[in-house]
């Protein structure tokens, strides 16, 4: 297990440069192998009961929908040092993405999620323009010799929703940023477990309990 407090040296200039522009970037290889098996224990560690049908909507009209999406997911608290780490790490982001872009990022929350054999996530927005307080969504693969044949691939669209601009595969240490309300997205059925991390800074307080999942 890796202590919370070891030092890795992570190069945030791609991603601004990826959000300043195209608004989305993937970056492989983003955080040391080390960590990234860490954060898979981390997650495998975890009883049935700490991971949760993952929700649709927020506050009051939260729901699961098996149509929609049918992956499992726990919030992370920072309860164990791995944890620790990798908000210290997102936190530390944050405060470059804010001095670099002035987008006034007040706070960062993620999830992990696991996707079971089958397990989907149909296309959709993180957030809706001039409605959400979510601005830059974050995802990070944890998952050892992805193969193609493995599906579970994210499949990133232009605006418009039609037009894919990305296929993704949920290889360990691949991040990918992109803003929240730009880019409809959609995580194609899984043939094996697939173990991500997906977060969102957001320029409000965090009510993680009542948010879409």
């Amino acid at each position: 297990m890796v202590n919370a407090v070891a030092k890795f040296e992570v190069d945030f200039s791609d991603i601004i440069a990826a959000l300043a522009g195209p608004g989305i970037g993937v970056f492989p290889n983003f955080i040391d192998s080390q960590i990234v098996a860490s954060l898979r224990h981390d997650v495998l560690s975890l009883g049935e009961h700490e991971l949760s049908p993952a929700g649709i909507g927020r506050a009051h009209a939260l729901q699961t929908n098996g149509n929609i999406r049918s992956d499992k997911t726990r919030w992370l608290e920072g309860d164990r040092p791995i944890q620790q780490y990798y908000l210290a790490l997102m936190s530390r982001l944050k405060h470059t993405l804010n001095r670099e872009l002035f987008l006034g990022l007040k706070d960062y929350e993620c999830h992990y999620a696991l996707y079971q054999t089958g397990d989907f996530y149909k296309k959709h927005l993180d957030a809706f323009r001039g409605r959400s307080n979510r601005r830059i969504t974050t995802v990070l693969y944890l998952n050892d010799d992805w193969q193609v044949e493995h599906g579970g691939e994210l499949v990133v669209y232009a605006a418009n929703g039609t037009e894919p601009v990305h296929r993704i595969l949920p290889s360990a240490g691949t991040l990918v940023c992109f803003l929240a309300d730009e880019f409809p997205h959609e995580v194609l059925p899984a043939h094996r477990d697939r173990l991500s991390i997906a977060g969102w800074f957001r320029i409000d307080d965090p009510i993680a309990p009542s948010l879409c999942l």
